[in-house]
């Protein structure tokens, strides 16, 4: 059983990856660098690609079970701190997604046996920001930068005239201590002894254990019945204060600082309203297929990633 993973080295990537083989799936990692890729499970395989062309990698996709589409820059940027939203960076963001996600649709369209399934990544920013109102997969899309989701997810939209089952899966916040995660973000405060609520910390953050992300993901490649979005977030979404009290308990740190809103505006600019901004985003669709959640509560979650 194939699974082709384009992004294969982000931090879904990378968590896909290990739980994928863990289930003797073959996997084929697609990287622009790859021999700069290093850790990866038993088995598995990387293959060079540039997101522009199937030369090289193509012919892999006969005979795969399915492609799983992680590809795309990093909105909040690679640095620990995030990047501000240029022009530029826009632009390369678009690109990135947009380039990719037609470099698929190429190799899909040119393959003899074509996979079952086609797995496109998205995120809850689709939505936009609506403070504490719940979201689900039918609440309408926003109209800022963030929820240009919306375009990207309509670039794998043709897989489904080629008669492959589509899913896109719109995630939260990945809770994970990898490399690129925001929750090594919201932690340093609390490890310098300086953590607090940001902003008034009443806006919800839907998160997700990178384990349950890996695990949701496979179960919808599994899952002949699931086609079209799944919000990938755990079932219990939290405030920034829930969150920022739960770290402080688990690594038994105060919480006691509050870093105000327009600070973080002022350093960041737009891209600060992923933090300061809130989205309370329900996995209905998930739960309705019968996936259960091995961490759906907050501070377990918090408990095995950051100590355990």
């Amino acid at each position: 059983m194939r699974v082709i993973i384009a992004g294969g080295t982000g931090l879904i990537g990378r968590a896909l990856t290990k739980e994928l083989a863990k289930h003797s799936y073959e996997v084929i990692i697609l990287s622009r660098n790859p021999e700069k890729v290093i850790s990866v499970p038993i088995g598995v395989k990387v293959v060079a690609w540039d997101g522009v062309s199937i030369q090289g990698w193509g012919d892999l996709v006969n005979e795969a079970l399915a492609v799983v589409n992680l590809s795309g820059e990093n909105i909040a940027g690679e640095g620990f701190f995030p990047s501000r939203l240029t022009n530029e960076r826009k632009r390369g963001i678009r690109d990135s997604r947009i380039l990719s996600g037609k470099t698929l649709l190429e190799a899909i369209e040119a393959a003899e046996k074509k996979p079952e399934v086609f797995v496109q990544s998205s995120a809850v920013g689709y939505y936009g920001f609506h403070g504490s109102e719940k979201l689900n997969e039918e609440s309408p899309p926003g109209d800022d930068f963030f929820a240009e989701w919306k375009e990207w997810e309509k670039v794998s939209a043709p897989v489904e005239d080629m008669g492959i089952r589509r899913v896109i899966i719109r995630s939260g916040i990945i809770f994970s201590t990898g490399r690129g995660s925001a929750l090594n973000r919201l932690v340093l405060p609390f490890k310098l002894f300086t953590g607090g609520p940001i902003a008034d910390g009443g806006q919800y953050l839907s998160w997700i254990h990178e384990t349950d992300e890996a695990r949701a993901i496979r179960f919808l490649i599994e899952n002949n019945d699931a086609r079209g979005a799944f919000n990938l977030t755990a079932p219990n979404p939290a405030t920034n204060a829930e969150v920022g009290k739960s770290i402080a308990k688990v690594l038994h740190r105060p919480y006691y600082l509050p870093a105000p809103g327009f600070a973080f505006k002022l350093a960041f600019g737009e891209v600060s309203a992923l933090v300061t901004e809130g989205q309370r985003v329900m996995p209905e669709r998930l739960l309705e297929h019968g996936f259960e959640f091995q961490f759906p509560e907050l501070e377990p979650a918090l408990q095995d990633i950051l100590v355990d």
